[in-house]
Formats: structure tokens, C-alpha cells, sequence
């Protein structure tokens, strides 16, 4: 499972790196919403600052949306499934290695936002360091349940919008234990049990990932 895994990521990722979706649109969207955003809220660095966890996340969970439609997509191109098929791939590892895909594109992308957060958002340099474990353990959740909630919307006959219809439900909780954690690192407060939320919820979603991907993909 874990040599599949590291096959399917690394495939996704040099489709990634050759095409250059990720640097030249997904990244340059996000920091151009986390701007419009900021500016919309006013000048006021008290009040931008106590924002700035949940625009955060607003702007990531839109991020997410285009990066896992575009996962989805490579895996739903001309002779992919056949391939899979015909190699014999555990699908399990395929679940695994299209998720840690997922997550290392969106770690990319939040570090440049963490960027924008600190210059846009007037949040202090250290704040958001102490705040990036919290915001990585987030991606990873949402990676993983993006790629489970990526191959039911691509397993059923709807548009394009179905998965934000489908996903948004679903990470309303991470995003909510996210956004906690982050204005905790910032402003202070209890960090300690939105990690812990935050930790079910990935052990629970790589569960279910792990026994169902395979028959979703299948569907």
C-alpha cells in the first residue's frame, strides 16, 4: 500500500509541476481573494487581526475546492481507471497517494497565504508560526476528505458543483476547529482540544477512505 501510494503521489505531483496549475492560477487566486477580502474588511489592524483565522480559511476551503476537482480529473482521464485496473493497484494506497498528493500542493499553497495573512492581515510573524502546525494538521484532514468526497462527486452523474454541495457540509467542523486553533495561536486561548477534534477527524476520514476509495472509484 505504501509503494502505491508514493507511486500515485508522486504521479499527481509531476502532472502538477508539468502543467504549472498550482503556481501560475490556484496560487495567484488565493492571494489575490485573501487581498480583496482584506481590503473589504477596512484598515483597522485590531479588527483585520482578530479576522484573520477565519478569512484564512475561507480563502483555503476555496483553494481546496479547485485543487480537488483538479485531482479528481486526473484520475478521471482517458485510461487511468483501466490502467489502475489492469496494474492491479491496492486502492487503498491509490486513496492514500492522491491525498498526501493533495496535501503537499496545499501546504504550498498555505504557506504563501500564511504570507499574505502576516502582510495583509496585520497577524504577528510568530503568531502564525505557532499557529502553522494547527494549519497543517487542517490540510491534512481536509486533503484526505477531499479525496474521498472528490470521488463520489465524480461517481455520480451532476455538474461540477456537486462537490462543493457535498464537501462544504464536511469540512464545516475542520474549518471550525481550524480557524479556533488558529485565533488561539494568535490572539490565545485553548489550543489543546481543537487539535484533538482535529486528530479524530483525520483518523476517522483516512478510516473510511482506506475502505471505501475502492469502491467509489468503481461506481
Amino acid at each position: 500500500m505504501i509503494r502505491t501510494a508514493l507511486l500515485v503521489a508522486a504521479k499527481d505531483l509531476r502532472i502538477e509541476a508539468r502543467s504549472r496549475v498550482l503556481l501560475w492560477q490556484v496560487v495567484p487566486f488565493g492571494v489575490m481573494a485573501l487581498l480583496l477580502i482584506g481590503l473589504a474588511v477596512g484598515p483597522s489592524a485590531t479588527t483585520t487581526r482578530h479576522l484573520a483565522p477565519g478569512l484564512f480559511y475561507v480563502v483555503l476551503v476555496l483553494v481546496s475546492l479547485l485543487m480537488i476537482n483538479r485531482s479528481q480529473a486526473v484520475e478521471n482521464s482517458p485510461g487511468t481507471k483501466t490502467s489502475v485496473t489492469m496494474l492491479g493497484l491496492d486502492q487503498a494506497g491509490v486513496f492514500i497517494g492522491k491525498a498526501l498528493a493533495l496535501l503537499l500542493e496545499l501546504a504550498m499553497t498555505s504557506v504563501v497565504l500564511l504570507v499574505g495573512v502576516v502582510l495583509f492581515l496585520h497577524v504577528p510573524l510568530h503568531g502564525a508560526l505557532i499557529a502553522s502546525p494547527s494549519v497543517l494538521l487542517t490540510i491534512a484532514t481536509m486533503s484526505v476528505a477531499g479525496t474521498l468526497y472528490g470521488a463520489i462527486a465524480a461517481g455520480v452523474d451532476g455538474p461540477a458543483t456537486l462537490l462543493p454541495v457535498l464537501a462544504l457540509p464536511a469540512f464545516a467542523p475542520l474549518l471550525i476547529a481550524g480557524e479556533r486553533s488558529f485565533a488561539s495561536a494568535v490572539i490565545g486561548g485553548a489550543l489543546a482540544k481543537w487539535l484533538l477534534i482535529l486528530i479524530l477527524a483525520l483518523i476517522v476520514y483516512v478510516a473510511i477512505g482506506i475502505i471505501l476509495y475502492g469502491a467509489l472509484e468503481e461506481s
